[in-house]
């Protein structure tokens, strides 16, 4: 039985030029492999920043080289302005009201007053209008060059995780502990809700499985990131990650500082988007483990099947690479990062993770785009094993080789 290849990406801002990075690597391996034709990834699965590429991708299935060709070109030459508002007043219209909240919230009694959202991101809108067609979603399901799109949220209004997606064949909505999934006409208010990273962009009004709700970042409460391509049908998932997945335990003999909001914040997101991917990949790894204990003959009888599971997450800490193109900020957003805690003059030590998440620009995506292309070359023989590539034109000196799925 031919296999149906998932893929998924996760959340992170600003991080997800890392996963552009390896899929122009894949792409470029797909090629040289002769495979030349159609789309590698008919179940596509996203997560905020990350459902922004899968929307991408998918609304172009039919033509996927030159699609990822396109994104790769807009990661590579982003700014700020491209998806929030940077200028003087755009951002006294957003974080200068925050600041205010924070310092004189007694003296602000009119809801209107209060503001949404750290920042304004009406330029992610029209970016999104320019570049995803959702409009020729329906069309590209119906002729096969997709199979399913999935694009996840959480609902402020009720608490629970939902997947809202569109498919090529009937997909019974699946109900689990705190996990809705819903079947629609996916839009532009779909991704904008994916990717609103708490406190930081505006939650959106959408209609969800218990009526119109507002919803936030689709990595709020997600515990299980891969659950959604399985159900939509894929039997081998290529996750990209925007994180490491498993840091080295760090030692510091210096004295601790109470940590700023910045270095909370920072943290706080970490968690936010690394931490249930992480665990979700463990526990697909011990059921896979499981099932090969049980004879292929009971197995068969059980809807119980293994799911082949690959990932990849960036071999180097991205809040790092983050800290050596913090001036790239504009002023505005620099002088923010200063009042929230992250002192860019000491080289923003305390806020470099919530730095790493709004960085939109082309000198930090760069490097993580050529970051992605490395690490997808580090597991270049897995990749080709993984979608079952002719391996002859494979040269092994150039893959890493035992890597346990990314995690090393």
């Amino acid at each position: 039985m031919p296999q149906t290849t998932g893929l998924i990406l996760s959340g992170g801002g600003a991080r997800a030029a890392y996963q552009v990075g390896v899929l122009a690597a894949i792409g470029r391996m797909r090629r040289e492999a002769g495979v030349l034709e159609g789309n590698p990834f008919p179940v596509i699965s996203g997560t905020s920043a990350g459902a922004i590429n899968a929307a991408f991708l998918a609304s172009n299935a039919d033509r996927f080289d030159e699609a990822l060709a396109e994104l790769v070109s807009v990661w590579r030459h982003f700014q700020v302005e491209q998806v929030y508002r940077s200028d003087v007043l755009g951002m006294i219209r957003s974080g200068a009201r925050w600041m205010s909240l924070l310092s004189l919230g007694w003296l602000i009694a009119q809801k209107k007053l209060r503001p949404k959202s750290l920042l304004n991101n009406d330029p992610l809108s029209e970016l999104l209008a320019k570049h995803i067609p959702f409009e020729r979603l329906p069309t590209l399901l119906e002729q096969g060059h997709l199979r399913a799109l999935a694009i996840t949220a959480s609902s402020y209004s009720t608490g629970e995780h939902v997947t809202f997606y569109d498919s090529c064949h009937p997909v019974t909505p699946w109900i689990r502990n705190q996990r809705l999934a819903q079947h629609c006409r996916l839009s532009h208010k779909h991704l904008l809700a994916s990717s609103a990273i708490p406190f930081i962009f505006p939650a959106m009004q959408l209609d969800g499985p218990q009526g119109s709700a507002y919803f936030g970042d689709g990595a709020m409460r997600q515990t299980a990131p891969i659950s959604p391509a399985i159900h939509l049908g894929a039997s081998r998932i290529l996750v990209v990650g925007a994180g490491r997945l498993l840091e080295p335990p760090k030692k510091s003999h210096e004295e601790p500082t109470y940590p700023s909001l910045a270095h909370i914040a920072g943290h706080a997101l970490s968690s936010i988007f690394l931490d249930s991917l992480a665990v979700d990949v463990e526990r697909m790894q011990r059921i896979n483990q499981t099932l090969e204990l049980i004879p292929e003959e009971k197995r068969l009888a059980t809807h119980l099947r293994p799911v082949q599971l690959l990932l990849i997450s960036p071999s180097q800490r991205l809040d790092t690479i983050a800290a050596k193109h913090a001036d790239a900020l504009p002023n505005t957003v620099k002088s923010l990062l200063r009042t929230l805690g992250a002192n860019h003059d000491k080289g923003l030590d305390q806020g470099n993770a919530l730095v790493s998440y709004l960085l939109f620009e082309s000198a930090y995506t760069q490097e993580l785009i050529a970051l992605g292309e490395a690490d997808a070359l580090a597991q270049k023989e897995e990749i080709y094993k993984f979608f079952e590539w002719p391996t002859s034109k494979v040269n092994t000196n150039n893959c890493a080789i035992g890597r346990d799925l990314g995690l090393a």
